[in-house]
């Protein structure tokens, strides 16, 4: 099982961090050992001073596919969920200024936060869905799959050119503007569509 993440896909997000806009998609990875399911709790980690949350819908593949066409994208994912993408942005930047890769900012263990997932046909359009990251009952980012830069087919399309899909892959497909800092006792929910609560746990 892979995790593939998208930077910089919503264009308001890519602005508040002064970063330019990109014109093909920008790819990272996370091991799975970076995986954080059913709504355990993040453990801040001690090497950063700045863990910053991303909410972002992910896809989950279902099936295997390389150099696969746009218009067929479509038939290789069947599930969405929502995903916390953690962020070491005091060790990111540096890396930057550096022109070093983000590993270390982006792939420590339990940075990839994941929903469980939600059949796509439950949805009447999958480019006019809400999402929500609320911490400590204060909503903290809202993002509509409307505003992507990169369509889910777009990127699994580009993806596959370079590496092969295998059925269970994830992907994390970007997140909308208002990032910001978590700090210990938080408490993060996290909302698809309005009203469908799928992300509920705490700092520790």
């Amino acid at each position: 099982m892979k995790i593939i993440a998208i930077g910089r896909n919503y264009a308001d997000h890519a602005k508040e961090l002064n970063n330019p806009i990109p014109t093909v998609p920008v790819i990272f990875m996370k091991p799975d050992t970076a995986l954080l399911k059913d709504n355990k709790p993040f453990y801040h980690p001690e090497f950063s001073s700045d863990i910053h949350f991303e909410i972002e819908i992910v896809l989950k593949v279902c099936k295997e596919g390389k150099h696969i066409a746009e218009k067929f994208a479509q038939n290789y994912y069947d599930e969405v969920g929502l995903g916390i993408d953690f962020t070491a942005r005091d060790i990111q930047q540096r890396h930057k200024e550096n022109g070093l890769p983000w590993e270390l900012a982006k792939s420590f263990d339990n940075s990839a936060v994941v929903s469980k997932f939600v059949p796509k046909v439950e949805f009447s359009n999958l480019y006019a869905l809400n999402f929500n990251l609320d911490v400590n009952g204060k909503t903290a980012q809202n993002g509509n799959t409307g505003d992507l830069i990169f369509s889910f087919e777009c990127l699994i399309a580009f993806v596959s050119q370079y590496i092969t899909l295998k059925k269970g892959d994830l992907i994390f497909t970007g997140t909308p503007k208002g990032v910001g800092k978590v700090s210990i006792g938080d408490h993060l929910e996290g909302y698809l569509d309005k009203n469908l609560k799928l992300l509920d746990f705490y700092v520790r």
